[in-house]
């Protein structure tokens, strides 16, 4: 099955699932593990993000990849290194989770994010605000109930649109980048 690779200068609305749709992002610690990735990269000057919400079972980003990190994509840095610290955590304090995550390829023993992460590239402003209220209400769906108002959802960047306060450091508005 072949899935579209970013490039870079691009932006791109992009889901990451975690494996057969467990609810690993729902501590705040695992949160905490995406928004460490995220802040890392773009302080390092490899992503741009414009919109994102940590959901417990997927994530949703606008952003840009700026230039690689070494020789692979900044998504691919951030899958691995989320994926290294999910390893590390579970193993030290969740250990019996552990098979819930097992791999069933040759060169890995633990799989944590699905294969089937598409990005979709957006040309203009009008699919860009589309996907960007997409994800702020997300947590608000019927089956979530995360957050009575978009904005009161930690774990995303409605505040941030709402109050231009950006609380993680890495936010960036996608109106000054269309």
């Amino acid at each position: 099955m072949y899935f579209p690779q970013m490039q870079l200068n691009e932006l791109y609305f992009y889901t990451a699932s975690i494996l057969e749709w467990h609810k690993l992002l729902k501590t705040e610690r695992y949160k905490n593990i995406v928004l460490d990735s995220l802040n890392y990269l773009s302080k390092n000057g490899k992503i741009k993000v414009y919109s994102f919400v940590i959901m417990p079972n997927h994530i949703h980003l606008v952003w840009e990849m700026l230039e690689k990190n070494g020789r692979e994509m900044p998504n691919a840095s951030f899958s691995k290194y989320t994926g290294h610290e999910f390893l590390r955590d579970l193993t030290k304090n969740y250990p019996k989770a552990l098979p819930y995550f097992q791999s069933e390829e040759k060169n890995r023993k633990y799989h944590f994010w699905q294969r089937n992460s598409l990005p979709v590239l957006l040309y203009n402003r009008e699919i860009t605000e589309q996907k960007v209220n997409y994800i702020h209400k997300n947590p608000l769906q019927e089956h979530w109930k995360l957050a009575k108002k978009s904005e009161d959802y930690f774990y995303s960047s409605a505040n941030f649109y709402k109050t231009g306060i950006d609380e993680f450091g890495f936010l960036h508005d996608y109106k000054d980048r269309i």
